[in-house]
This record gives structure tokens, C-alpha cells and sequence, in this order.
């Protein structure tokens, strides 16, 4: 099957979250609003999707993903919906259970991570919460950054399974968004994440592993990996990496 991803087409992201797990699995999709308009694709075709009336069951907003028919949306049920399909999610129910219950809480990360530049409201530019991001940011960085990385660690350590990923023995779409995550992080805080991650042994691990995994490296290398920027979720302001003082 040709999935067909539609997201903004200029940032990671959300999207790239289900753009890992496409990539790792070497699947057959379509980066809509990145391909070109005369070819009936590209933002065109995002907003008429997005607007249009005859979408039974439409998405909030992007990401979501068109497989034949079906719309799904929301990142973290996008993935519930591709993990089995591409090789990407335990097969016992328990674990694709905690594999979702795992998004979901890095869904949880990735908003707060969202929240340190833009705290009042999304609709302001970030000169206009500046005094409020720094707040929250030295907030986030003091009592939030650790309570989740303890707890990823943590998921880490207990895993039965042997190989060094978050669910089962094998890796696993939640792997590829922890990956993610820390990636952000690096890119947001180098400060702040210098000073912390060398307690987090089993994440740097998994980072690392992901990164080498042949489909994962080539995409990283490839003109298909957008770069992180000061228009994204993970953003480098360095007066609030400056204002976040770990504990």
C-alpha cells in the first residue's frame, strides 16, 4: 500500500514522528505538501483535504495519513495504526497496549517541550511571551526535563526483554519517537541536556542505536530530514537554554 502523509511541509514536527517509522520500515508513502503543486500535491492539496466537506470523518489538523481510504489522525493513533502494518509493534496485546500508553506519554513530553517557548498562546510570536518562555523554561528544565527522562530510563531498565528498546526485544515505533525526543532535546537545551545526560546510560543507548539502523542513517542523510529550526517544535533560544539551571 502507498500511504500518503500530510503535514506542514517545512518542519519536522509532529509528521516526523510518523516519517521515522515510515523511513525505518522502508514503506511506500507520499510526503504530500512536500511534493509538487503541479502534480496536484504540495499545500494545495493539504488545505482542500483539511477543508473540504466530504471528509466523513476529518482530522483536527495535520498530521494524519491516508491509507486507501481510511483518514487517520493524531500522531501517537497514527502510529498504533502503522505499527503492526510495518513491522513496528509487538504482537501481544498487552504490549502494543503499552507500546500506545508509551506514545501517549511522549505525546505528554512533546507538548510541555512545545510550551517552554510558547507559553500564554500559540497565536503569539515568541518576542511576545519572551519573559513567560523564560519562566518556563527554567520551570520545565528544573522539575519536568528529569521526571520524564527518570521515567523513560526507568521503562528502559525494567524491559525483561534484552537489546536495549523500550517495549519487547525489538525495536519499535516508541523507539523511534524516543529517539526523536532526545534528538529535540540536544537541539533545544545543549546546555541544560549536557548537564543531565549522562544519567540516562539506556537512553543515549537507544539514541545511538536508532541512528545507526541502515534505513533510519540513510534518511538522516538524506535532503528528506528537514533540519531543526526556530519555527518548529524543538527550538534553540539561547537565553532560554541560559535561564534553565538544573537542580
Amino acid at each position: 500500500m502507498r500511504y500518503e502523509l500530510y503535514y506542514w511541509p517545512e518542519i519536522q514536527g509532529r509528521g516526523e514522528f510518523v516519517r521515522l517509522a515510515l523511513e525505518e520500515a522502508a514503506a511506500d508513502y507520499l510526503d504530500v505538501a512536500r511534493m509538487p503543486a503541479r502534480r496536484g500535491m504540495g499545500m494545495p492539496a493539504l488545505l482542500r483535504f483539511l477543508e473540504s466537506r466530504r471528509v466523513e470523518r476529518p482530522p483536527f489538523a495535520p498530521p494524519f495519513l491516508k491509507a486507501g481510504r481510511l483518514v487517520v489522525g493524531q500522531t501517537a493513533n497514527i502510529l498504533l495504526f502503522l505499527g503492526p502494518r510495518l513491522g513496528l509493534a509487538p504482537l501481544a496485546e498487552a504490549d502494543r497496549v503499552w507500546a500506545h500508553q508509551l506514545e501517549l506519554t511522549i505525546a505528554d513530553f512533546v507538548s510541555e517541550i512545545h510550551d517552554t517557548h510558547h507559553p500564554v498562546a500559540v497565536s503569539l510570536h515568541y518576542e511576545q511571551q519572551k519573559r513567560e518562555a523564560k519562566r518556563r523554561a527554567s520551570d520545565f528544565v528544573q522539575s519536568r526535563l528529569c521526571k520524564f527522562l527518570d521515567y523513560f530510563e526507568g521503562v528502559l531498565e525494567r524491559n525483561p526483554r534484552r537489546g536495549g528498546w523500550m517495549v519487547g526485544g525489538r525495536i519499535s515505533y516508541v523507539d523511534l519517537s524516543i529517539f526523536q525526543v532526545m534528538a529535540g532535546l540536544r537541539y533545544a537545551f545543549p546546555r541544560a541536556m549536557s548537564q543531565v545526560e549522562a544519567g540516562y546510560p539506556r537512553l543515549h543507548a537507544l539514541h545511538a542505536s536508532v541512528a545507526a539502523r541502515r534505513n533510519v542513517a540513510a534518511y538522516l542523510a538524506s535532503p528528506r530530514r528537514l533540519p531543526f529550526s526556530e519555527a518548529d517544535i524543538w527550538r534553540n533560544y539561547p537565553e532560554l537554554d541560559a535561564a534553565a539551571r538544573v537542580r
